[in-house]
């Protein structure tokens, strides 16, 4: 599982920070927000889709990107609707493992499992449980409700994390693929977000991926079919120290690869260091 961040966003108020931000250098498509593959029917963001990550800090709306992903219950409707009217996409954030302090937390309690490490007061949830599903369809209604264009599903790689309930590879496909089948019923698009050792079955049913770290871990290969399929990888990779420094390693591997790579800092405040 690849470093994840619940921190809570600001509140409705719609602010841009005052930082700097740092910009890439890589070649890129500015403020692409991508096509929706002809469909239709939901976005399908397309290799080449610029976008930023933000789930803490004062919400930064000025950075030249196509798509913003940011958490689904700390922003308002009015904050999603503003960003689209600048001609983004919105990609909203939640988690599927128990979370304390979130508005539907205590529906979750008698499902908790083992903590999910690095993270206290957050635990694996038994993803085989109905009542767990329906939640997690109701934060994707949510999403819907907000006015969000996809969908981001944190920590759906439970089953190789200890999560202290026997959750089998088909116990999580299945819950992949219900929620991804809710999001488009709803026509959200909906991405994959890490997970890597179930990507030759899930492709089918997802819209793009997020990834955390693949180059750290010596994992981008997994990432391919992804780009062969024409779907876009939004990768980061993290750093303590100077985005740019860090850039100038990453980046030339990244953009060989057709990745939509950020540099951030692991808080996953507003500064970024976008590879193209």
């Amino acid at each position: 599982m690849g470093l994840v961040v619940r921190m809570v966003l600001c509140g409705a108020l719609l602010t841009a920070c005052t930082a700097q931000q740092p910009q890439g250098t890589g070649q890129g498509d500015g403020g692409s927000s991508g096509g929706d593959g002809g469909t239709g029917s939901w976005w399908q963001p397309r290799p080449g889709t610029s976008w930023q990550w933000q789930l803490s800090g004062a919400l930064d709306v000025t950075v030249d990107a196509g798509a913003y992903d940011i958490d689904l219950f700390d922003n308002a409707p009015a904050q999603i609707a503003a960003l689209q009217g600048m001609g983004r996409k919105v990609v909203c954030y939640f988690d599927t493992a128990y979370e304390p302090g979130r508005p539907d937390s205590s529906q979750l309690d008698p499902y908790k499992g083992n903590p999910v490490s690095g993270w206290p007061g957050q635990y694996w949830l038994d993803i085989r449980q109905p009542a767990v599903v329906n939640v997690m369809k109701a934060r994707v209604a949510l999403a819907q409700q907000k006015g969000c264009d996809a969908v981001e599903a944190d920590d759906v790689d439970s089953r190789t994390n200890n999560p202290g309930f026997p959750i089998t590879a088909a116990d999580q496909q299945g819950f992949i693929r219900t929620l991804a089948a809710e999001a488009h019923s709803r026509r959200l698009s909906f991405a994959l977000k890490n997970d890597l050792d179930e990507i030759p079955q899930l492709l089918g049913d997802v819209d793009f991926a997020l990834n955390e770290e693949c180059f750290q871990y010596n994992e981008c290969s997994s990432l391919q079919p992804f780009i062969a399929a024409n779907k876009a990888v939004f990768q980061v990779e993290y750093t303590s120290g100077d985005l740019a420094a860090k850039g100038a390693t990453i980046c030339p591997q990244a953009n060989a690869l057709n990745f939509d790579t950020l540099i951030k800092h692991v808080e996953l405040d507003a500064p970024r260091y976008s590879c193209r």
